[in-house]
């Protein structure tokens, strides 16, 4: 599968985006899909998943309360609403696929594709 991500931007702390992320190829439904970003200088770290029929979703404690994520299998898109953003949230998201009911939190494991990537600017 293929995936495209999209809908980053510049937006004040306290703000919101919906990031979206298109697939192509293969069968969405077969794939736990994630959310991870990367800081500069820091590492790529996760943020959230959804399981593949999307009844399930994981979040990391960071963002626990502020960021959703859902998926529209008929679509094959999969969203990250985040909410009541913060400087420290300044990253360029990655979509990822997972040939899993779920995919894992940690990045060098199990993910098949992984999507371009989508710069987040939070301003203080």
């Amino acid at each position: 599968v293929q995936l495209q991500a999209s809908g980053g931007g510049l937006v004040q702390a306290g703000g919101s985006l919906r990031l979206s992320c298109a697939a192509s190829g293969g069968t969405f439904s077969d794939y736990g899909m994630s959310w991870f970003r990367q800081a500069p200088g820091k590492e790529r770290e996760f943020v959230a998943a959804i399981s593949w029929g999307g009844g399930n979703t994981r979040y990391a404690d960071s963002v626990k309360g502020r960021f959703i994520i859902s998926r529209d299998n008929a679509k094959k898109m999969v969203h990250l609403q985040m909410n009541s953003l913060k400087p420290e949230d300044t990253a360029v998201y990655y979509c990822a696929a997972a040939r899993a009911s779920y995919g894992s939190t940690d990045a060098q494991r199990g993910y098949e594709s992984w999507g371009q990537g989508t710069l987040v600017t939070v301003s203080s």
